[in-house]
């Protein structure tokens, strides 16, 4: 050490900065498998607030409707800096201010000192106001007002004037309240409140466009300037009776009613197009409002800008232009634009800020779209891997067997065979023969796109379906979005139940394509809607949409299909009809038990549908009510197993080695029940309801609960995660169902035979972070151990063994226990970083995992979304079937060689000793 630390001396500063940058290596040890099979993306979900930081030409401020500050890169469209605030009401923006001069003046010195103050205000009680640093997004100050009545919690608005905050608060049917605040230090100019007398405002009638505060009544508009000394009240003639809300513009002091814009600081009434989107802006021309409109022509997919200066009411001829608009936009919305004076022309050179229906934000400059960030990702409904078609020259040698299959019942001879073998060896050849010259035939478009199956099934097309209606085909290998799809009319299910989304064909039946089925709401009529689509392709199947004349209850495949091998679908409507789509597969929904369920009530009904003279009739077969008269239960949650999933093993080998078999219940739903209780606050009720005979098999009940609750059902077992109020902690309880050691039925399972109970283990673990999600991993013959996806609130995904989550875990350790390789019990869960799949790619506000198998029975494929979306794959009981990729294969290929050449020698070797001892 002393040798060394004299070197260290010794020697200049540059040698100890490259001793440093050596250790600092190492801790990258793993860093080259880091993107490599998996990726992730950020998005911040659908604009609402934004403008252009004056600060930068390279930085868009903007406040997203998921609770997010952002800065936008204009030039790329990329996240610059994220800020993600509060989740629910607490970190909902009610106003973005880009920029606030500090104190009202602007600051000189520091580069840092020149930015301007990026102001929000969020939440409600109580409110936060704060400043941030438009160059890296760090909370520069905050502060708090909290209301001084629940009334005016709902109603208060706020706006910014000069480096003032104004914090308005209408108290309906008398006064507005305006208080005026020093905006970055939360300090109040005034000694009292302003206080403005009007009788005439009422809730839901009115709107800020500040500084007014205006309302409808009857055939007016009245309108009062808050930041005006007298109450003088500004009124506006309407054309006829409206009692609907105005709408605000962006800018000062316009408002729209009845598709006309009235500019309350003059009498100009402007009449425009109720399809179109303004925006009241002065900063297009300094000190002087100008009206953006914008139309869509669908037909020729543009959309078209024009201007109107509303002093002279007169157009703007600088400012008109078309741009493209793809038909996967919904209706647009101007956020912001920025414009300059063209050196080429008298027009000018304008960028626009769009946030249209669907979640896109898109920039258009100078008259084209620069780039689109598709927004609808940040909340996604559902999802699905499915697989990909195959390749040209697989799919010669399906058609092939398919035309052997066809022809199975003709005659067929070893000369015919013989025959097709050549030609299709000679068509192969002549086809790799024109591919090399460059003559062959064009390739089809997935093979173009690369949507070809692989070998080992690992490449798949990701099917997203956002809760905007818009649908994304995603590469889970690269994350390339393929195709887009937008259904406008479409939305959630009734009590904000997510949409469907259904596989009714896969690509493994060549030469017939895939289709999935989409099914929703209507807006309007609240009516089903069914989209099916190629999910390869993104084209759709039968027309655009089909609009179903009833509402959708519940919906199923049926399990039988046809020539077509297409699974048709089951629609159980509002009034308890069956429905099957297309008609063709009716005779397939004969003896099928459905169940729907209330979740306001906790009732739960069991149907048997049947076909009776061509007809499809419901008889109602049983009835549950879980929530019990008076008790106020609710269902939180309910969780079937996955219609794909296999069973390997029917039973666990014991220590005494005889079989402990599962209770594999096929028809088994898990239900959960939440309310409140006299005694304990509130009470989590969990049953096991076979939907079948609607008998209930196993049943219990947590004190003093809290959601939220995430459950994973598979196989024998189920696990579920909740808070404890009682302890203040998260709690994982596990349960495993077993028949005993003998076995009901071991070919086939049936609800109606009443079958015995099943025998229960059950177990509870305590967990050190909050749990956001949580999924089983599948595999494609269930060869492979389950593992639990913990999709934890910090961002990152667990996987956890089976073997810590096991409920026989015993409290000491038995011998038997350790024959079975059962750990011993201990109540905390451990969490080391080995089991985290994502690492460093933190998933903001995660919301759902999915999981698909693949075509290697150890690897399973993960999609897991929220704020990002991150595709993954793991391998629970590693890759047992898969060469490592370090794999040595000229090591082998020679040990091999040498194998079996000194084979071969020591067989001469042998035979002739074996001829010496014969001649003796």
């Amino acid at each position: 050490m002393n040798f060394l630390s004299s070197w260290i001396k010794g020697k200049s500063n540059q040698h100890l900065i490259v001793i440093f940058g050596i250790l600092h290596l190492t801790c990258g040890l793993y860093e080259d498998q880091i993107g490599k099979f998996d990726w992730r993306q950020h998005y911040i979900g659908k604009v609402k607030y934004g403008a252009f930081d004056p600060g930068s030409s390279d930085r868009i401020i903007v406040a997203t409707e998921s609770n997010v500050l952002a800065a936008i890169s204009s030039k790329t469209g990329e996240i610059i800096w994220r800020q993600i605030l509060e989740k629910s009401s607490r970190g909902n923006i009610k106003l973005l201010s880009v920029p606030v001069q500090r104190n009202g003046v602007q600051s000189s010195g520091s580069k840092y000192n020149k930015a301007f103050d990026v102001i929000t205000v969020s939440g409600v009680s109580p409110a936060l106001i704060r400043g941030w640093n438009p160059n890296t997004g760090t909370l520069e100050w905050e502060w708090t007002l909290l209301p001084t009545s629940s009334e005016k919690v709902d109603s208060a608005d706020w706006f910014i004037k000069d480096g003032y905050l104004y914090h308005i608060v209408p108290i309906w049917a008398s006064h507005i309240e305006v208080t005026e605040y020093v905006a970055n230090s939360g300090q109040q100019t005034k000694q009292t409140t302003t206080r403005f007398a009007a009788p005439w405002i009422v809730e839901g009638s009115c709107i800020l466009t500040a500084p007014f505060f205006a309302c409808t009544k009857g055939d007016q508009i009245l309108a009062i300037n808050l930041l005006s000394n007298s109450e003088q009240v500004i009124v506006k003639k309407l054309a006829k009776d409206v009692i609907e809300s105005p709408q605000k513009l962006f800018g000062d002091s316009a408002i729209i009613q009845d598709n006309k814009i009235y500019w309350l600081n003059s009498d100009q009434t402007l009449q425009i197009n109720p399809e179109d989107a303004v925006l009241v802006d002065n900063g297009i021309i300094e000190g002087e409002p100008v009206l953006l409109l914008t139309s869509v022509n669908r037909n020729q997919q543009t959309l078209k800008v024009s201007a109107i200066k509303l002093t002279e009411n007169a157009p703007y001829e600088a400012i008109d232009f078309s741009s493209d608009y793809p038909e996967s936009l919904g209706k647009p919305e101007i956020i912001s634009v920025r414009c300059k004076p063209s050196s080429s022309s008298n027009q000018l050179a304008c960028r626009l800020l769009i946030s249209s229906a669907d979640g896109a934000f898109t920039l258009i400059q100078s008259g084209k779209i620069k780039w689109t960030r598709e927004e609808a990702l940040a909340e996604v409904e559902t999802a699905d891997f499915l697989d990909l078609t195959l390749s040209d020259a697989e799919g010669a040698i399906e058609e092939e067997l398919n035309n052997k299959n066809e022809e199975s019942s003709l005659e067929w001879d070893v000369f015919g065979a013989l025959q097709r073998r050549i030609s299709s060896q000679i068509s192969h050849v002549k086809n790799l023969v024109l591919h090399v010259l460059g003559l062959g035939p064009a390739p089809s478009k997935a093979q173009k796109a690369g949507l070809v199956r692989d070998d080992f099934g690992l490449h798949k097309m990701l099917v997203v379906v956002t809760s905007r209606g818009k649908i994304f085909g995603i590469d889970n290998i690269s994350g390339k979005q393929h195709w887009v799809r937008y259904i406008a009319s479409i939305t959630r299910f009734a009590n904000d139940q997510n949409m469907k989304l259904l596989v009714q064909r896969t690509s493994r039946f060549y030469p017939l394509t895939a289709q999935c089925v989409i099914l929703g709401r209507d807006k309007k009529t609240k009516h089903g809607l069914i989209y099916q689509f190629n999910p390869i392709t993104g084209q759709p199947i039968n027309g655009e949409i089909t609009q179903l004349p009833y509402k959708i209850q519940q919906v199923s495949l049926l399990h039988e299909t046809g020539p077509d091998f297409l699974k048709g679908l089951l629609i159980l409507d509002e009034k308890n009809d069956a429905h099957v789509l297309p008609e063709s597969s009716e005779k397939y929904a004969h003896n099928v038990y459905l169940f729907s369920a209330d979740r306001d009530t906790a009732t739960i009904k069991g149907f048997l549908i049947e076909s009776r003279s061509g007809k499809l009739t419901t008889v109602p077969t049983w009835v549950v009510n879980l929530g019990g008269p008076g008790l106020g239960q609710k269902i939180i949650s309910i969780e079937g197993k996955n219609p794909i999933e296999h069973v390997h093993s029917q039973g666990r080998v014991l220590a005494d080695r005889s079989v402990l078999y599962k209770y594999i219940n096929p028809n088994l739903v898990a239900v959960a029940t939440h309310g409140p209780d006299n005694i304990h606050k509130y009470i989590l009720n969990v049953y096991l309801l076979d939907v079948v005979s609607g008998s209930i098999v196993f049943s219990m009940s947590h004190k003093r609960i809290r959601p939220p609750l995430h459950m994973v059902h598979s196989e024998n077992w189920l696990i579920y995660s909740y808070y404890n109020d009682k302890v203040r902690r998260t709690e994982v309880s596990t349960l495993e169902l077993y028949e005993g050691k003998t076995q009901t039925n071991s070919t086939a399972w049936s609800s109606l035979d009443a079958p015995p109970l099943p025998l229960v283990e059950r177990q509870t673990y305590i967990l050190p972070v909050a749990v956001a999600s949580m999924k089983e991993t599948i595999t494609e013959k269930g060869i492979t151990n389950k593992h639990v996806l913990i999709g934890l609130t910090t961002g990152a995904i667990a996987e956890m063994s089976w073997a810590l989550l096991d409920p026989r875990r015993p409290v000491t350790s038995p011998e038997k226990a350790r024959e079975e390789g059962i750990i011993p019990y201990m109540p905390e869960l451990p969490m080391p970083h080995e089991i985290i799949i994502n690492y460093n790619q933190t998933i903001a506000n995660m919301k759902g995992i999915y999981t698909a198998p693949s075509g290697l029975e150890s690897s399973c494929l993960v999609f897991a979304h929220g704020l990002d979306v991150f595709v993954t794959r793991v391998a629970p009981s590693k890759t047992f079937d898969l060469l490592k990729e370090d794999f040595d294969y000229f090591l082998i290929t020679v040990v091999l060689v040498l194998l079996t050449s000194t084979s071969y020698i020591v067989k001469l070797f042998a035979s002739k000793k074996a001829i010496k001892q014969a001649w003796k």
